[in-house]
């Protein structure tokens, strides 16, 4: 007896991940890269840059120690311009403007007069090349360096004298010689030190001495 089969039926296919989860997936990766490359542009972005600091010439005087009036003077010699005013006419001035005040007061702390400085800056604006404007300044400022060092060296002698001079002094303190000052020019103490510079010139000499009853 010949069976009689079922016909052939097609194969369902199975796929490799649930409906479910490949609409899930292919929903968060558009959602995914939307939102990023909209973060991303919100993020790029460029930032509005701060606007300097403006300050009236009351405050610049404050910050910098100066007077209104030397303030004025600077820009008078062409030392220092306010950038800008407000619409009332009123001087404003920024951080260049605030570097420019405590730069002057530095040279001045040198010896630098102001006719020197204004000096100075007229010679780097004057230059065609910034090397040319920096040898001028080089060379005033190695002068400056020379008579800083001259200068520095007077100060250590006098240094040098004013403790010999107190050393010699302290000697003094026990002396008890009846006699008028004039004899601490031959001063016969245990010391027999030579008295120094400073004091040798205090002593009077006995011509030198005013006669009594003089009057002044």
């Amino acid at each position: 007896m010949i069976g009689i089969g079922r016909p052939n039926e097609p194969k369902a296919s199975h796929p490799s991940q649930p409906v479910g989860s490949t609409v899930g997936s292919t929903v968060g990766s558009t959602v995914g890269s939307t939102v990023g490359s909209a973060t991303g542009r919100v993020s790029a972005r460029p930032e509005r840059p701060e606007r300097p600091e403006r300050m009236k010439i009351g405050e610049l005087a404050r910050k910098t120690g100066k007077t209104p009036r030397a303030l004025h003077l600077y820009e008078e010699m062409g030392l220092l311009r306010p950038p800008s005013r407000t619409e009332g006419g009123f001087r404003l001035y920024g951080p260049d403007e605030l570097a420019r005040v405590y730069w002057i007061a530095k040279l001045q702390d040198m010896g630098f007069s102001l006719p020197q400085i204004q000096g100075l800056l007229g010679t780097v604006h004057a230059s065609e090349t910034a090397p040319e404007a920096m040898t001028s300044v080089r060379e005033l400022f190695r002068a400056k360096l020379d008579e800083t060092r001259a200068q520095v060296m007077r100060l250590l002698q006098l240094e040098r004298d004013l403790s010999e001079s107190l050393a010699y002094l302290e000697g003094c303190r026990v002396c008890r010689e009846p006699a008028a000052p004039e004899v601490c020019n031959t001063c016969t103490s245990e010391r027999r030190d030579v008295p120094p510079s400073l004091v040798v010139g205090i002593h009077l000499s006995p011509h030198a001495r005013k006669p009594e009853g003089a009057t002044p």
